[in-house]
């Protein structure tokens, strides 16, 4: 769907959406329709229905408005899509008064970037490696990047840690969605399902041909509850992407030699 949604949509039409080079009206709509009450419309049903349930003409249904009228100020799904993103990275928040240094910074951005996923869990089948270029998507970039302004590491780094610190928060959350996604479809939670299986994997398991793997996945089905922990492997993850960022730093800084 994603990719589907970018190559229909109009570059021109986005940007002129995004950065409100104009604003159109719609004479059958009456005064009190916009762009912004459109994308709100639409963030509410995507969060309540999901993304598939988002169409124009199921906005407009909302709005009380014709389709057509919907249209006059977005050209398409594809466009209201890269607005509704752009609009929930504007409500972001972006302290400056973060402690612990850029680790602190980091992980900060980190779990500011699982909490929007998990509010709009949509938003992993939205986004795309292509961003949307909109004034809060680079506002966002902006202040993200400023994490690690000034500790060592040239341009392409700096991108590339933002990159690695962000792909982690997204894939943490997807993980998450899915667990959701799971228990949703099946009626059971991830919980129930280690216990229903655990004795039947016990079972197999006595024979002694896989010692490894019945030993560490005992321990971890009986940390978790689950055979698998969302919020362990965030929290696990995001510290060992963090330390292996500060080697790069402790390394610029080791070639940068002692400050004069």
């Amino acid at each position: 769907m994603s990719r589907e949604r970018r190559t229909k949509a109009d570059p021109a039409r986005s940007l002129a959406i995004l950065w409100r080079t104009r604003e159109p009206t719609s004479r059958s709509a009456g005064p009190g329709l916009s762009v912004d009450r459109i994308v709100r419309a639409a963030i509410e049903i995507a969060d309540a229905e999901g993304i598939d349930a988002l169409t124009m003409r199921r906005v407009s249904e909302a709005l009380g408005v014709g389709t057509m009228s919907v249209y006059t100020y977005v050209p398409g799904k594809a466009e209201l899509l890269d607005v509704m993103i752009d609009t929930l990275y504007g409500e972001m928040e972006r302290p400056t008064d973060v402690p612990g240094g850029w680790r602190g910074k980091l992980e900060r951005v980190a779990r500011d970037n699982l909490a929007l996923y998990r509010a709009h869990p949509w938003m992993l089948r939205a986004e795309t490696s292509r961003p949307v270029l909109g004034p809060n998507m680079l506002a966002k970039y902006d202040y993200e990047l400023n994490a690690v302004a000034g500790i060592g590491l040239d341009d392409v780094e700096m991108d590339a840690v933002l990159t690695l610190v962000l792909g982690h928060a997204k894939s943490s959350a997807r993980a998450a969605s899915e667990v959701s996604d799971l228990e949703r479809e099946t009626g059971m939670t991830d919980g129930q399902w280690w216990q229903l299986h655990a004795p039947w994997l016990e079972k197999f398991m006595k024979a002694g041909s896989y010692p490894t793997a019945a030993r560490v996945g005992t321990a971890a089905g009986q940390a978790h509850g689950a055979a698998y922990g969302p919020e362990y492997a965030f929290e696990f993850g995001l510290r060992r992407v963090l330390d292996g960022i500060s080697v790069v730093v402790a390394e610029r800084s080791a070639e940068a030699g002692p400050a004069r």
